[in-house]
């Protein structure tokens, strides 16, 4: 136990919950897996944004732009689109069925599927929704109803953005809170999903949208009656779910939703564990008695192999975080500044200060009231080896917008109208000045996160777990 630890705090052995504890072994090394990832991805992403933005304001603009808004595809399909339609209704489909398959991994058999701890991310998650939107609203209602349009833009969370700030930072944050992080940035990633859903959407036919379920349908049967077919056969499910998925991200998209809500339901159609093994199964894994930890340990994949989700999730992720944001980013980041003078004047505009307000302000705010809120109406208390300045640095990274909010930018104002260069803008300056923020703040405590890095690695039974992780 640390020696910050305040001696009333709440243990683990307490009657109440703690908030930012520890999560399963499996659990921990399967987050760290996937934020390595999405580090590397943050890169991508930073890198892509900044030759958009230099390409943008030099003598290449007039090519850049041309091949933005250059058109191709079949118009009978209503597929007729620009590079940069393609990029975000097409690419981000894939983005948001790796967001898909993580919200059903994570109520299937992650944190969510418990209610003690999935109470703080959903909270956090909720009032960093609400809290921006309103500081936006309250900012930009005297500039019109079409201002009012961005309300949702300051309301996501760019996990690849803020795991590359802290990559870049070099902090030590401890596990609890970067699940606490990417969890947060799942259920975010839902809210934004279904604003997107229902608020951005326009001229809906139902037709098509009834057409879709039928190629939905039969995904959904193959990917659940066949799993190991296509967990053993790589080339399987890219020729034989990848057709039928396009079908039906092709039906949505002429319905008039938002094709990337394809991606996210061709997501939830995808088994998490395999047949063999239940969520009563994750809760509860059985062992036999006379099983050593060491040999537990060992076995624990063979307790519970890999889903197809897993599988896919190994597959699809670097195509999503390699390529797929990357260049959404690149041609979605791109706007013409105009130099200092049409750089005030975007910063100045109703519209860039409500999404500047609601990332910087807005968000953090949102979060940490929602987290102060659990610890007031249950028996949840702040995890002793942390204080409430590490989840203002969360918080703080949470308001790092990005990817999402680009998108809504564009469903909200049409790409390349002044409104939309200037919330561009606006998300870049905001996000930048979060990422800042939050990265000075994370930085300081540094010293105390390698203490609680240290404390976590030890393994005195040298069974090949970490102490700390025992008995979760």
């Amino acid at each position: 136990m640390s020696s910050h630890q305040a001696p009333s705090a709440p243990g683990p052995a307490s009657s109440g919950s703690s908030l930012f504890s520890r999560s399963s072994y499996p659990e921990h090394l399967r987050i760290t897996s996937i934020l390595r990832k999405e580090t590397v991805g943050g890169g991508l992403l930073l890198l892509a944004t900044v030759i958009a933005l230099i390409l943008a304001n030099t003598a290449a603009a007039d090519t850049y732009f041309a091949i933005r808004d250059f058109s191709f595809g079949y118009e009978p399909w209503h597929l007729e689109l620009s590079v940069g339609a393609w990029a975000a209704d097409g690419l981000l489909a894939i983005f948001f069925f790796l967001a898909g398959l993580e919200l059903k991994r994570e109520f299937v058999a992650g944190d969510l599927r418990k209610f003690d701890r999935a109470i703080v991310p959903i909270s956090a998650a909720v009032g960093g929704v609400v809290v921006p939107a309103l500081v936006y609203v309250a900012i930009t209602v005297s500039a019109g109803p079409e201002a009012l349009r961005g309300w949702a833009i300051p309301t996501a969370t760019d996990i690849a953005f803020a795991v590359a700030v802290l990559a870049v930072v070099g902090s030590h944050l401890p596990s609890a809170l970067r699940i606490f992080l990417l969890t947060l940035a799942v259920v975010d990633d839902l809210l934004a999903i279904s604003i997107i859903a229902f608020f951005y959407s326009d001229d809906i036919e139902v037709s098509p949208l009834l057409f879709a379920i039928i190629p939905l349908a039969l995904y959904a049967f193959l990917a659940q009656r066949f799993p190991v077919f296509f967990q053993r056969r790589a080339w399987a499910p890219w020729v034989i779910l990848l057709p039928i998925g396009f079908v039906v991200w092709a039906l949505v998209h002429a319905s008039g939703v938002h094709a990337t809500v394809a991606g996210v339901l061709l997501g939830f159609a995808i088994p998490v564990l395999p047949r063999s093994v239940t969520p009563k199964d994750v809760d509860d894994p059985a062992k036999p008695a006379d099983t050593e930890p060491a040999e537990e340990a060992g076995k624990m994949h063979d307790l519970h192999p890999d889903g197809l989700a897993d599988t896919l999730e190994h597959s699809i992720r670097p195509l999503s975080a390699g390529f797929a944001v990357p260049v959404f980013a690149f041609f979605s980041a791109g706007v013409a500044i105009g130099g200092l003078e049409g750089l005030v004047t975007a910063v100045t505009d109703p519209i860039a200060v409500g999404i500047m307000v609601a990332l910087v302000i807005g968000k953090p705010v949102g979060i940490l009231l929602a987290t102060f809120a659990v610890t007031k109406t249950t028996r949840a208390s702040l995890d002793p080896d942390l204080a409430w300045i590490d989840v203002l640095g969360v918080a703080l990274l949470a308001g790092v917008g990005f990817t999402v909010s680009l998108l809504i930018s564009e469903l909200g104002f049409g790409q390349g109208s002044p409104e939309d260069d200037h919330a561009k803008v606006a998300i870049l300056a905001g996000s930048l000045i979060a990422a800042v923020a939050a990265a000075i703040l994370l930085r300081s405590r540094n010293k105390r996160y390698r203490e609680i890095e240290e404390q976590d690695a030890i393994d005195a039974d040298h069974d090949g777990i970490p102490d700390v992780y025992e008995g979760r």
